[in-house]
């Protein structure tokens, strides 16, 4: 899996996955236009697509429904080191469910691969490539 990100100006950037791009800015107030969302933005819509996705995926395997899932994701910012934080996902179930199917969909939303990776912490490695400075 593979992501590329390019400063188009300023402090807003194209983030491009396969033929797919997405725009990512600051508001104003931090230097932006606002013509994308913020990075912690992409990700609480990358923990919340993912979980959508699971639960879609619940549903319809049971024909128990084919739409109208609905995700809202909140996190908090913490300090010391500045990060998210309490993350919280309600998912809006389109169908009445079984106290049996309601464990079964909370599970499967669970297994999340962002969910998953968020619950352990990830190796991150940076790597800097600078240009060779002329003598």
């Amino acid at each position: 899996m593979r992501v590329h990100i390019k400063q188009l100006e300023n402090v807003k950037f194209a983030a491009q996955a396969r033929n797919h791009s997405v725009l990512c800015d600051q508001p104003a107030e931090n230097g932006g236009l606002d013509e994308g969302m913020t990075p912690p933005e992409l990700m609480l819509a990358s923990l919340g697509t993912c979980a959508a996705f699971y639960a879609v995926e619940y549903l319809r395997t049971r024909n128990l429904a084919s739409g109208g899932v609905e995700v809202s994701v909140n996190a908090e910012k913490l300090k010391n080191p500045g990060r998210l934080g309490n993350f919280q996902i309600d998912v809006l179930c389109p169908v009445a469910l079984t106290e049996a199917q309601q464990a079964g969909l909370v599970r499967s939303v669970h297994s999340c691969l962002i969910h998953n990776t968020l619950m352990s912490v990830p190796e991150i490695a940076i790597q800097l490539q600078v240009p060779v400075l002329a003598d």
